[in-house]
């Protein structure tokens, strides 16, 4: 039997009603035969970030982010654009792994779904390039007015977003199987 690749969605939403973690909900049910999934969606209760911490006396809840991202065959991240840029609570957590190599070579999807989102997915490309992730173009997809194609009960409404969805996930887990970290 083939051994499912461990994937961590990460939710960059603080909003516990989000569009986003609507989203990697549907991709961990519609892949739940293939992937192990495991949702990261509390990033408001991860600490900020403090240089002096990264390296010695590292908090718990930081020690264990780091040992999921390094677990894992891949990685998604599922976010909003706030003010045209990333949220605080994913930009925080990414700056507690900048010091380490967890990210380094790791396969990598990027969803920016949001009213607009063209700057905080261009800004997430950017950063996570930078701390040395794999993505391909196909491997990112930014969604913009996804309020008006998730209903109230987090189900994606929208055909051309789940075919999208589809054709994303086929180019991740491809991505995944071609680079065995």
């Amino acid at each position: 039997m083939i051994q499912r690749k461990k994937i961590i969605g990460i939710c960059g939403s603080a909003s516990k009603n989000s569009a986003n973690l609507s989203i990697l909900k549907y991709l961990a049910r519609q892949e739940k035969m293939e992937l192990d999934f495991q949702l990261i969606d509390d990033l408001a209760e991860m600490p900020h970030f403090k240089t002096e911490l990264t390296d010695i006396n590292v908090p718990e809840k930081i020690v264990a982010f780091r040992n999921q991202i390094t677990q894992a065959d891949g990685i998604i991240i599922c976010t909003p654009e706030y003010v045209f840029s990333i949220p605080s609570g994913l930009k925080n957590i990414i700056e507690w792994s900048v010091s380490t190599t967890v990210f380094s070579d790791k396969p990598i999807g990027l969803i920016t779904a949001s009213a607009s989102g063209e700057k905080g997915h261009e800004e997430l490309k950017l950063i996570m390039e930078t701390v040395q992730t794999i993505f391909t173009e196909d491997t990112t997809l930014l969604i913009q007015g996804i309020k008006g194609k998730i209903n109230v009960a987090g189900e994606i409404t929208d055909h051309e977003i789940e075919r999208k969805l589809k054709k994303f996930m086929k180019s991740f887990k491809e991505l995944t199987k071609t680079n065995n970290h």
